[in-house]
């Protein structure tokens, strides 16, 4: 078991490090194939929306048919599959694609680590091991950023995705071999479906808070901070791999300090609407003057990340309302919130920002992520706490 959890986990460093590449490539992917940054806006919020759009049939399948088959198949055809469309992209569209697949490949990976925990260890420790997970996985978020600009400086992009393709496809060979599924919670098919869960009036506050605050962090580390670093501060490659390496080891950090705080501070819903008010904070300060100093950004950046790690949080405390049977359903329904509303928000910011590279467009960019953010925190002030 502990060995097929290690191999999720690593599945999910590739799940984080999909998400968050093109901010690194969108200088390459402009040169060699016209690519603009809203069509790489597209990209991404294909790959969420593609994401987001498996979720509740994954959920289905992990209750059914258990995390291997499941994780396994999915990253070996989609992911393995879209990393090689990329890396022999002649278009935006062939990129679009590409994320496309790649998106529906990550999809099953960090549902089927839950799943395990949940049914394998006592609910207190679940937030813990959540917050883990995705504080080692989100070694993908960083080596996206600087480790990505020095490799594609010596190999090509092309060539790098070629690799990540091959590294992929091992990956989803080794969960297939090591991965074991957990006894179930009842014998025989689950019953009952997602429908129970949108009836259940104690998880709607908690799905509204999940699809308002992973998205704009998301997005600015694997979007918006390139494009945003190059147009107003005039970073070049290895800069903005410096800039997204700093906000993504914010996250990563963020994702451990999240993990327990449930336990030490007795309480979820205030840990989570606490971080969340602090990254309404920073984004609004981004917008008060988006074109003050690059450290400036950097530093506001890196708190948006950090503050906005409460992921595994949300999905403690809404995994708190799923009754057992629907662990597997539950846990992606709300999964499908936070990423779902990620790719949205990145097909959103697209016309919002308007592909200007000017101080304002920028602007309405961080107040559009800050009206998210508001938005959720609101909704959240009505949720049930629960630290089980």
């Amino acid at each position: 078991m502990r060995i097929g959890i290690a191999c999720l986990v690593g599945a999910y460093v590739l799940s984080q490090f999909y998400r968050a590449f093109l901010a690194v490539l969108t200088p390459d992917l402009q040169a060699d194939l016209g690519a603009t940054p809203g069509d790489l806006a597209v990209a991404s919020g294909l790959w969420f929306l593609s994401f987001a759009a498996l979720q509740i049939p994954i959920g289905a399948a992990l209750d059914r048919l258990g995390p291997r088959r499941t994780a396994a198949a999915l990253l070996a055809l989609g992911g393995g599959g879209g990393a090689l469309l990329f890396a022999l992209a002649q278009s935006p569209g062939h990129v679009m694609l590409a994320m496309t697949l790649i998106g529906a490949g990550c999809a099953p990976v960090l549902m089927a680590a839950y799943v395990i925990y949940a049914r394998v260890y006592p609910p207190a420790v679940f937030a813990t091991l959540a917050g883990a997970t995705i504080g080692l996985g989100s070694l993908g978020n960083v080596l996206s950023a600087a480790p990505l600009a020095a490799l594609v400086a010596v190999v090509g992009w092309r060539a790098s995705l070629g690799g990540l393709a091959a590294v992929t496809l091992l990956v989803a060979l080794l969960l297939w071999l090591a991965v074991r599924d957990p006894e179930p919670a009842s014998p025989g098919v689950a019953q009952g479906s997602v429908l129970d869960l949108l009836r259940t009036p104690t998880l709607w506050p908690v799905l509204l808070m999940m699809f308002a605050a992973y998205g704009p962090s998301a997005s600015l580390r694997g979007l918006w901070a390139g494009p945003y670093a190059r147009d107003l501060h005039g970073a070049d490659a290895a800069t903005i791999g410096w800039v997204t390496l700093a906000m993504g080891l914010a996250m990563v950090a963020g994702n451990f300090a999240y993990g327990p705080a449930d336990r030490l501070l007795g309480t979820r819903k205030w840990v989570v609407w606490t971080g969340n008010a602090v990254v309404l904070a920073a984004l609004l300060l981004l917008a008060w003057d988006p074109g003050a100093s690059l450290l400036r950004a950097t530093v506001l950046l890196a708190v948006a990340g950090f503050c906005g790690a409460a992921f595994p949080m949300i999905v403690a405390h809404g995994r708190a309302f799923v009754p057992p049977h629907l662990l597997g359903r539950g846990m992606t329904l709300i999964n499908m919130f936070g990423i779902g509303g990620a790719g949205l928000m990145q097909f959103a910011s697209r016309p919002i920002h308007g592909g200007a590279a000017t101080p304002d467009a920028y602007r309405a960019l961080f107040l559009f992520f800050a009206a998210i953010v508001a938005l959720g925190l609101g909704a959240y002030l009505f949720a049930r706490d629960s630290t089980d």
